[in-house]
C-alpha cells in the first residue's frame, strides 16, 4: 500500500502580524512551522503503515526552505519525501495548489501506486479547506472529508470505512480505493521522534522537483497565472472590548452554579429559550 500525505510549510499564526499600511500579511522574522492540521493525517498515515504495512511519502509544494518541514515528517517515520519547488508556483492560490499536487501525486503513482492521499482539514494560513477536494477531482478519487477515525481498510476488497463528523452526528461511510482524506484535528496524537529517526532525517536525501519533473506542462494553470483568486484585504481580528464576566455564588454545588449561568444566558437573550424549546418540538 502507498500512502501519500499532503503538508504544508505555513508561517506560525500564533507570531503573525498585520502591516498597518498596505494590509499585507509580515512574514519577516516569523518561523515556519508544518501546518498542524497536516501532522493529524501523517499520524493516521503512520498508524495505517503500522497495521498493514507499506510505504508513507511526504509531498509538499513549497520553497527550498520547506525541505526542513518534510524532513521533520521523516523524523516521525515517513518512508519518503517529495518537495515540489519551482519559482513558477509563486503566487499560487487553492486552485492552482490542487493542480499542482494531483499532477505530482500521479507521478508518484507511474512509480508505485497511490492508494490513499492524506491532507489536513484545511491549513491555518488559508482556512479554505479546498485543497484536498480539490486535489480528489482532479484525481477523479473518492473523497472523505471531516475524517475522524479510520475504522477499516480492506486492501483485498479495495475498501475503506471511516466516522466522518458532520452536523448532528458522526457519518460511517464505506468507499473504494483510491481516496482522499482529510483528517480532523484532535483526531489522534502525533507520536514523538526518536534520537535515531532525528539523525535519519537530517541526512535524508528530500527529493527536489521543479514543475518539469513533477509532470506539469501547461504553466498556465499554476502560480499567479493559474490563479483566479484575488485577496482583496487581510486584516487582523478586532480585539474585543467586552471583558469577561465572574460569577460568584456562595455554594460549591455544580447544580446550581449551572442553574445561575442558564439564567443569565436567558436574561442577556430573552428570545433564546423560547427557540431552544421550538427547536427541540420540531
Amino acid at each position: 500500500m502507498h500512502i501519500v500525505v499532503c503538508i504544508k510549510q505555513v508561517p506560525d499564526s500564533a507570531q503573525i502580524r498585520v502591516h498597518p499600511v498596505n494590509n499585507t500579511i509580515m512574514r519577516q522574522g516569523v518561523p515556519a512551522i508544518v501546518n498542524p492540521y497536516d501532522l493529524f493525517s501523517l499520524e493516521e498515515a503512520l498508524r495505517l503503515k503500522d497495521r498493514i504495512g507499506g510505504t508513507v511519502t511526504a509531498l509538499c509544494m513549497g520553497p527550498p526552505q520547506a525541505e526542513d518541514a518534510l524532513r521533520k515528517c521523516v523524523s516521525y517515520g515517513a518512508d519518503d519525501a517529495v518537495l515540489v519547488t519551482d519559482r513558477a508556483f509563486a503566487g499560487a492560490d487553492t486552485l492552482a495548489t490542487s493542480y499542482a499536487l494531483a499532477t505530482a501525486i500521479r507521478e508518484l503513482s507511474k512509480q508505485h501506486v497511490v492508494d490513499i492521499v492524506f491532507t489536513g482539514k484545511q491549513t491555518i494560513d488559508g482556512d479554505t479547506a479546498q485543497v484536498g477536494p480539490g486535489i480528489a477531482k482532479r484525481l477523479d478519487f473518492q473523497l472523505l472529508t471531516y475524517v475522524s477515525r479510520i475504522v477499516e481498510i480492506d486492501f483485498g476488497a479495495r475498501s475503506i470505512i471511516v466516522e466522518r463528523r458532520a452536523e448532528g452526528g458522526v457519518q460511517v461511510l464505506k468507499t473504494a480505493l483510491p481516496c482522499v482524506v482529510t483528517m480532523l484535528e484532535n483526531t489522534n496524537e502525533l507520536r514523538f521522534a526518536t534520537l535515531p529517526t532525528m539523525i535519519h532525517a537530517a541526512g535524508f536525501p528530500v527529493r527536489k522537483w521543479n514543475r518539469e519533473q513533477a509532470g506539469i506542462k501547461d504553466v498556465a494553470k499554476i502560480g499567479l497565472k493559474g490563479s483566479p483568486t484575488v485577496v482583496k484585504k487581510v486584516f487582523g481580528p478586532t480585539p474585543r472590548s467586552e471583558r469577561a464576566e465572574i460569577l460568584e455564588l456562595d455554594t460549591s454545588s455544580t447544580r446550581d452554579v449551572s442553574l445561575e449561568l442558564i439564567r443569565k444566558i436567558f436574561t442577556r437573550h430573552p428570545t433564546l429559550e423560547a427557540e431552544l424549546l421550538m427547536k427541540r418540538a420540531s
